[in-house]
């Protein structure tokens, strides 16, 4: 491991010496300098891991050293050490930027360790933090959303406009379309990409819960609140929340969201607090919001709120040039599991283009991924998918007019029941991705299922 390398910038020759042979004792290695000028000079020469800097000095002081050290690494780590100690000249230090101050002792010299090595310990975590940061920027960038499609552009391109700026976005798209997807990027390409992102899942947290989860609780809110909980809201503090499947809140909860978004306000569950916060809002929905708006489900008011800046994620169907690019980018990251996997054959790419994918590009990766496994060669072929993917499609069953003649209404009831069943046996009774393989609207579906008595099968 490489030892970490101090700058130590002091006109007193006798302390700044007594100092380096303190550090090298320690493991340092050290490089010395009598003024801020050239300390300045060996800083543009290299990286050190700590600054350690005389407060008054002839020429340039500790306090505008430290700023001119922050333009030429923005990163770097200093300690200021004074023989004028004073309340005035601490915060003034911590002000510029410096990550703590010490006297100047000859007594005190060997003291300094513990202090050294939480400073280094926090260029440390930074240096990490900033590394993770550009990993998630990495995976959450633009280009991470694959596709040329100008049904995708168009989406991407409302991303661009409206990622730097504080407006509420809705994001609309089927399940699996990737619309977190776009909520990340949003965030990642924001000013408030330092900060937290959290998801919430709407649909998939208890109604009874879901209101502790967002707002947080306190202690004795509830049976079982044993201790105090912050909420979302709280964790998501100058970054963003994204509230997905927001279709599935309750109208009680729909109106404390309505007021958060308003005042930038809350108050926890059992707490008579009112906690204010800046956390901006992405909101998705694979449902139709203005249909439950008609239905009483959904406030119109929160409606106009959320719906500042609408974003249409568009469904696989609708952008099939787009499938062999992430047929390509999916065997790209399963390649570094499956070294082995040549590609997908012309034949099977024409039946992956042809599919309907109800469940949008997450049913695409999930396919992927275990043909990766089940493949019977390095090359992904016709005969590896599954019989709804690579199959002929169903044909239509005729119908022939006996001489008697039919009851019409009777035989297209029978004829709709056949197909209605046919989506819902082909998506295990997903009404979700069989009302997107009938191009039927889900309410649509679940009345025609409910009207009609349709079961699943026994078999």
């Amino acid at each position: 491991m490489a030892r970490a390398s101090i700058l130590v910038v002091d006109d007193d020759a006798v302390f700044r010496a007594a100092l380096c042979r303190y550090l090298e004792s320690e493991g340092y290695v050290t490089t010395s300098v009598a003024d801020a000028e050239s300390g300045i000079e060996r800083l543009e020469e290299k990286a050190f891991d700590l600054v350690l800097t005389d407060l008054k000095m002839p020429g340039v002081d500790g306090i505008e050293f430290i700023g001119r050290i922050r333009k030429v690494d923005p990163g770097a780590v200093c300690i200021v050490i004074t023989g004028f100690g004073s309340p005035e000249h601490s915060v003034e230090a911590l002000d510029a930027g410096a990550f703590w101050f010490v006297d100047k002792s000859y007594e005190r010299i060997a003291t300094f360790g513990p202090l050294i090595e939480k400073a280094l310990e926090n260029r440390r975590l930074r240096s990490s933090n900033q590394q993770l940061q550009r990993q998630l920027e990495a995976r959450y960038g633009f280009e991470n959303i694959v596709g040329e499609s100008e049904a995708l552009r168009a989406a991407i391109d409302v991303v661009r406009k409206v990622a730097d700026t504080d407006a509420t976005v809705l994001i609309l798209g089927e399940s699996g379309a990737g619309k977190e997807l776009f909520a990340r990027a949003i965030h990642y390409n924001s000013r408030r990409a330092q900060q937290a992102f959290i998801p919430v899942n709407c649909g998939a947290v208890p109604e009874e819960l879901l209101e502790s989860e967002l707002f947080g609780h306190v202690r004795g809110a509830f049976t079982g609140a044993i201790r105090d909980r912050i909420g979302r809201f709280s964790a998501a503090s100058d970054g963003t929340l994204f509230l997905d499947e927001i279709g599935d809140m309750s109208p009680a909860l729909q109106i404390k969201l309505l007021r958060v978004l308003q005042e930038r306000e809350f108050e926890p569950v059992g707490s008579s607090k009112t906690e204010q916060v800046d956390v901006r809002i992405v909101a998705a929905t694979n449902q139709d919001l203005e249909v439950l708006m008609r239905d009483g489900r959904f406030r119109e008011d929160l409606y106009f709120r959320l719906n500042v800046v609408p974003i249409e994620v568009p469904p696989l169907r609708a952008r099939r040039e787009d499938i062999p690019l992430l047929v390509e980018h999916f065997l790209n990251i399963l390649r570094r599991q499956h070294p082995d996997i040549e590609g997908i054959t012309s034949v099977a790419m024409k039946r992956l283009e042809e599919y309907q994918w109800p469940g949008n590009v997450r049913e695409l990766q999930s396919l992927l991924e275990r043909l990766a496994i089940l493949r019977q060669g390095n090359w992904i072929d016709e005969t590896d998918l599954p019989a709804q993917v690579g199959g002929p499609p169903a044909p239509v069953r005729p119908v022939s007019l006996p001489p008697g003649g039919l009851n019409f209404a009777s035989v297209v009831d029978a004829f709709e029941s056949d197909l209605i069943l046919q989506a819902l046996e082909a998506t295990s009774w997903n009404k979700n991705q069989a009302s997107h393989l009938l191009g039927l609207k889900r309410t649509t579906l679940v009345e025609k299922i409910r009207s009609k008595g349709l079961v699943p099968s026994q078999s």
